[in-house]
């Protein structure tokens, strides 16, 4: 075994148990934007926040939300209830701008920020795309899990499904406490 590898098989397991924890302050970050832009959550202070991990190749990220335009609409009632949405592209599988043509082209509302070492990834327990976290006004982590309970690759309709994500942004804005603060994250894995 060479010495990185044997040193990250070593650290692997205390970067794992050092996830992003519920009721906990969210872990700070830094990310570039596809735009070249920086985005910090300390700057992001006083607002909700979504972080929505991405893979355009991934057919639950891209063929199942964001090709058929269903990213896009629970990004805009995201909006309309008051969270700021950044998508983050985790590895070195896309570019910034290989995204950024294809936010263009697939009309993405959201901020998309590429996240290449994984840091922010790792420091969440992102597993898999979509994998999402809500941040509360107040930077406290209260939701992570899949964005709904569909968890078919296949597009389908919104009858007899939650969007988990959207239903925490609406008990945050009502001033309750999220009522189902964690699920399990369905997807492809996240490429680190």
């Amino acid at each position: 075994m060479r010495l990185p590898t044997l040193l990250l098989a070593l650290i692997a397991p205390l970067v794992a148990s050092a996830e992003a924890e519920i009721g906990k302050p969210a872990p700070d970050f830094t990310l570039t934007t596809i735009d070249g832009k920086t985005v910090k959550l300390a700057d992001l202070k006083g607002k909700v926040v979504v972080l929505e991990w991405f893979n355009p190749g991934c057919p639950y990220s891209g063929a199942k939300f964001y090709k058929p335009g269903k990213m896009q609409d629970i990004q805009r009632k995201a909006a309309e209830l008051g969270a700021t949405w950044l998508t983050v592209s985790t590895g070195r599988a896309n570019s910034a701008a290989d995204l950024a043509k294809l936010a263009t082209s697939w009309k993405i509302p959201s901020t998309v920020a590429v996240d290449p070492e994984g840091t922010v990834g790792r420091a969440y327990g992102a597993k898999t795309t979509p994998h999402c976290f809500v941040i509360s006004a107040e930077g406290a982590l209260v939701y992570k899990g899949a964005i709904d309970s569909n968890t078919s690759s296949k597009h389908a309709e919104d009858a007899g499904y939650r969007n988990h994500v959207l239903a925490a942004l609406e008990d945050l804005k009502a001033g309750r406490a999220v009522s189902q603060p964690m699920t399990k994250p369905y997807g492809c894995g996240v490429k680190y």
